[in-house]
């Protein structure tokens, strides 16, 4: 047997860069439970790893299976994208669903009234990533995927796989420089709150920032798709142009700039937002490329540093899809024990972390691989020669 289409050779610098940015949501999220605001916010960037991944999906979709197309048909590529995807997605989902009930308490009060049918019901739902409309809530905070909060990336992720194979993969450099163009407009827009469509009238804390896309109303799907948009046709403009720099240490420039534009403050504080607006969209248009070419275009000549990307891009996927189960304890635990020693919260959430870690090496080594494996072999491969 033999694969319908061999995979290319990895960027083993960007699968790297895919970890760090998974490591500092999980970071953010935890630090997040702890915070006075928003503006106060611990790694108070955090959130644009979020946008980090969709630039890096544009890139790798783009590298991936631009010039497999007169070998690949809209099925094959479906296919391919659902057995790399959509795995994960159920196991993350499912691992939740399990630690659902241990989350009753004055966090989530909707968790204690939801009765185990309905939790059996909304999980088959969100086993199928179609969005969950607000009113079939579980938890109280409104997402797609009551059960697993992060999976709604993967929506618009699978959202943008679709538009590119029905349509970007079709546009020339300059039409996808356009529209790269038109993208980082809207992108501006939403960093400085102009109201084109009376949708970001009512934003609170999230005005002047990029935050938002989980919740199936008008607004948030608007500020999702602005939010995939950009940073997705950038990676695939990047990775259609082919011009990369070339830099000694590029990983470690790279993870620089990660952790300096994640971990930077709320800028301009209470009094000025717009400067945080200006920020978030310098970081997206302008950095993300930055970081992408440097990743791409330089090389790894350790060993140990061959092995860090490794296996920073082995536990990237499986850690953002599923180290909600432990931010939802966390906040559990916070909702019982508001006044906790700064030693306990300390202790907790470094045994939250390990244990996320942990779960997202389990996960893809003794489910995800095989699992791929499997229906890669059942769906991928051609007939015996």
């Amino acid at each position: 047997m033999q694969t319908y289409i061999e995979s290319k050779p990895r960027y083993e610098i960007l699968d790297g860069l895919r970890g760090v940015a998974a490591i500092v949501v999980v970071l953010f999220h935890m630090f997040e439970c702890y915070s006075k605001d928003q503006v106060q916010q611990i790694i108070n960037h955090g959130y644009l790893s979020v946008d980090f991944f969709f630039a890096l999906s544009g890139f790798v979709v783009a590298y991936a299976y631009d010039d497999r197309w007169g070998r690949m048909t809209l099925w094959d590529f479906f296919k391919r994208r659902f057995v790399r995807l959509h795995p994960m997605a159920i196991f993350g989902t499912l691992l939740c669903a399990c630690f659902f009930y241990l989350n009753i308490g004055p966090t989530y009060p909707l968790v204690g009234e939801t009765p185990w049918y309905i939790l059996l019901l909304v999980t088959l739902w969100c086993l199928t990533l179609i969005p969950l409309p607000p009113r079939f809530d579980i938890r109280g905070w409104g997402c797609t995927n009551p059960v697993n909060d992060p999976t709604w990336t993967l929506q618009f992720e699978y959202a943008a796989n679709i538009l590119y194979a029905l349509v970007l993969r079709r546009l020339s450099k300059i039409g996808l420089a356009v529209c790269c163009l038109i993208a980082a407009f809207f992108t501006v827009s939403l960093t400085m709150n102009w109201d084109f469509f009376s949708l970001l009238h009512d934003r609170g804390y999230a005005a002047y920032t990029v935050i938002g896309g989980w919740t199936l109303t008008g607004p948030q799907v608007y500020i999702g798709f602005i939010r995939l948009a950009c940073p997705f046709l950038i990676g695939m403009l990047l990775a259609r142009m082919g011009k990369f720099i070339r830099l000694d240490g590029g990983f470690y420039w790279c993870c620089l700039l990660i952790l300096l534009m994640t971990f930077m403050p709320r800028i301009g504080g209470y009094d000025a937002l717009w400067m945080n607006g200006l920020y978030e969209a310098f970081c997206i248009i302008v950095l993300f490329p930055i970081i992408l070419s440097i990743g791409a275009g330089s090389q790894i000549r350790s060993r140990r540093g061959q092995r860090i990307c490794k296996f920073l891009g082995f536990i990237s996927y499986p850690l953002y899809i599923t180290h909600f189960v432990y931010i939802y304890l966390l906040w559990t635990f916070k909702g019982y024990h508001p006044n906790a020693p700064t030693e306990t919260v300390v202790t907790l959430c470094a045994g939250l972390f390990l244990a996320a870690i942990a779960t997202a090496y389990a996960a893809m080594k003794l489910y995800d691989i095989p699992v791929r494996e499997y229906l890669k072999e059942k769906w991928l491969h051609k007939v015996k020669k």
